[in-house]
């Protein structure tokens, strides 16, 4: 999504969506072991295990879904490595941005400071002096050199953005080099179904994504009820990851290769292609793709496809009919984990990407800039060095694969130089619930994961200690593993490995190349801020209205209605603003390439 000073602000939608991405995770029989005792001075990853006093780090993520002391493996690998606890304050849960206030007008962020994005909040800790400086005394170069040595680009960017050139107050997330899209065996955005019945049917073609509907429809009636016999429906939506507008219908523009973005604030009101300068789209025009995803919904609700649950429920509630079956349809390839369990494959049952012809994917290219989500220092951290040596393994090669995928031995191991998911690791991946050993942590792989909730190198990018991406989904040696019958149906099908060949083969991608402007974003007017936050409840509440209309004249009355009300309350104020610092940024800087 399009967001902050980096083009694009790379895979990163919601807070739920990376949630799902960090629990990616594995498993095996070995006792991890401390890498080396050097000091941290050095640039050790590891930190000096048993020599350093236990130490509380106190985490305020503004991107985890958890709150209170970190569990499971993760916690016995930090614990291991540094001799520290992680304590995380979550303001998803728990009042949101008055929490995020409230912490500011205390004068205290905590030790590590996860913001989810380097707009407002993030300029305004700086202005507030909340934020640690990397450069005072030597902090950064005594304890990050993983840091300096991948992500140096990214540390050069928040410097010349945020700190007169001088000062560094964080680092981007999903730093990333290398050319092509940056996704890796799926990318972002499906649409994907349940592969079993669509070959039962025969395999239509799809031209658009209307055509989706009625072969849906058939696939309802094939299968009407879940595992547990509950009724099935075609789609499934949520309305809690909702904020200027319906979000599940703006990612139909993003299989067109449109997404939201004026290059800097949160909540846009613009649509902008992937590639192509000064092409935009603007919310509720009549014929946006945010249109035409109210008017795809709308359609399957008519023909009983919907779940009528769908604007009252959670994301959560949602991912519960998904694992049991009652969800024919998925956006989001990440999603089709929680249906495709090893239970449901080995039964030849399961989800995959299943394109349509006029598809355009959004795709997005590798940023060695750092996205727009930032892991900080806060100014009153006990112990900042402890601090930078956490960041700093998190950065490194080693760091990247533990924390995304546990400790080498459990989930996955080497040999011969090459990594490989373990047997135990193909029954944990990518996020289910397996036991792990007492001696790796206790509990279950999926509460043992991350629960920061933010990421630090693409998992795309190549690690240079084995020549394979840290994204175990691409590693040579899964994918010659044996495949799961509906895996192995859909390569025969396609006639490729993965749906990011897929895409890339058959030219149906708009990809979405980085560039860095060298401008901090530009904090929203308050005058606008407050227009938009009018205008943002008109949207939703009129989209989902849209969308469960009961004629189509009701459906284009309400949706005149909420453009004329809109705009009423000041809606081209706010998209005019959007697009002019589009065109003096981002477009400009395209341009120029």
């Amino acid at each position: 999504m399009r967001k902050g000073n980096t083009w694009p602000r790379t895979a990163g939608t919601v807070a739920a969506l990376l949630a799902l991405l960090t629990a990616c995770t594995g498993g095996g029989t070995q006792t991890p072991t401390p890498n080396g005792t050097s000091t941290p001075a050095t640039g050790d990853t590891t930190g000096s295990q048993n020599t350093q006093p236990e130490l509380t780090i106190k985490v305020f993520s503004m991107l985890a879904n958890y709150a209170g002391d970190q569990p499971g493996w993760f916690a016995k690998m930090v614990k291991d490595k540094f001799n520290v606890k992680l304590n995380i304050i979550a303001s998803n849960l728990a009042g949101g941005q008055q929490k995020i206030a409230t912490m500011m007008a205390g004068g205290d962020l905590g030790d590590l400071v996860v913001f989810g994005s380097n707009g407002q909040d993030y300029q305004d800790a700086i202005k507030a002096g909340l934020l640690l400086d990397w450069n005072k005394d030597g902090l950064l170069q005594k304890h990050g050199q993983d840091i300096l040595k991948h992500a140096g680009k990214a540390i050069d960017a928040n410097k010349q953005q945020f700190g007169g050139g001088e000062k560094v107050y964080g680092i981007g997330f999903d730093v990333g080099t290398g050319t092509g899209p940056s996704e890796g065996a799926d990318m972002t955005f499906g649409p994907d179904l349940r592969w079993d019945l669509y070959q039962k049917l025969g395999s239509p073609k799809i031209t658009n994504i209307e055509d989706y509907l009625p072969i849906l429809k058939k696939m309802q009636e094939m299968e009407p009820k879940s595992d547990s016999g509950k009724p099935t429906y075609g789609i499934s939506l949520w309305s809690d990851w909702d904020g200027t507008y319906m979000t599940l219908a703006k990612v139909i523009a993003q299989l067109h290769g449109y997404q939201e973005g004026d290059g800097f604030n949160p909540g846009d009101l613009i649509l902008v292609s992937a590639d192509k300068p000064n092409d935009y789209q603007s919310m509720l025009d009549d014929n946006s793709y945010y249109m035409k995803g109210l008017s795809f919904y709308f359609k399957a609700n008519q023909m009983g496809l919907l779940d009528p649950d769908s604007l009252t429920q959670k994301f959560s509630d949602v991912s519960n009919k998904m694992k049991d079956g009652q969800v024919l349809f998925s956006l989001f390839p990440w999603f089709d984990n929680v249906y495709n369990t090893p239970e449901h494959t080995s039964q030849g049952k399961g989800f995959k990407l299943v394109p349509f012809e006029n598809e355009k994917i959004y795709a997005y290219g590798f940023s060695p800039y750092g996205g727009t989500r930032v892991w900080a220092i806060g100014a009153k951290a006990k112990d900042p060095a402890r601090v930078m040596q956490l960041i700093n393994w998190l950065y490194s090669p080693q760091g990247v694969m533990e924390s995304n995928y546990g400790p080498k031995g459990l989930a996955w191991d080497l040999k011969d130089g090459k990594p490989f998911v373990t047997e135990y690791g193909w029954k944990a991946l990518p996020a289910n619930s397996e036991p792990v050993p007492e001696q790796y942590g206790g509990g279950t792989f999926k509460d043992g994961t991350n629960q920061i909730n933010n990421t630090t190198l693409k998992l795309s990018n190549i690690n240079p200690e084995t020549g394979d991406p840290y994204d175990y989904q691409i590693w040579k040696s899964s994918l010659e593993y044996n495949t799961d019958p509906v895996t192995k149906s859909w390569r025969e099908a396609m006639g490729v490995m993965t749906p990011k060949e897929y895409f890339v083969k058959s030219n149906k991608m708009a990809l979405n190349t980085p560039i860095f402007t060298g401008k901090a974003p530009l904090p929203e007017p308050s005058d606008l801020k407050q227009k938009k936050s009018e205008i943002a409840k008109v949207i939703k509440s009129y989209s989902w209205k849209m969308v469960f209309a009961k004629s189509e004249n009701e459906f284009n009355a309400l949706k005149q209605e909420m453009q004329q009300k809109a705009k009423g309350l000041g809606y081209d104020d706010v998209v005019n603003w959007q697009l002019e610092q589009t065109k003096n940024t981002v477009w400009k800087a395209m341009s120029a390439k």
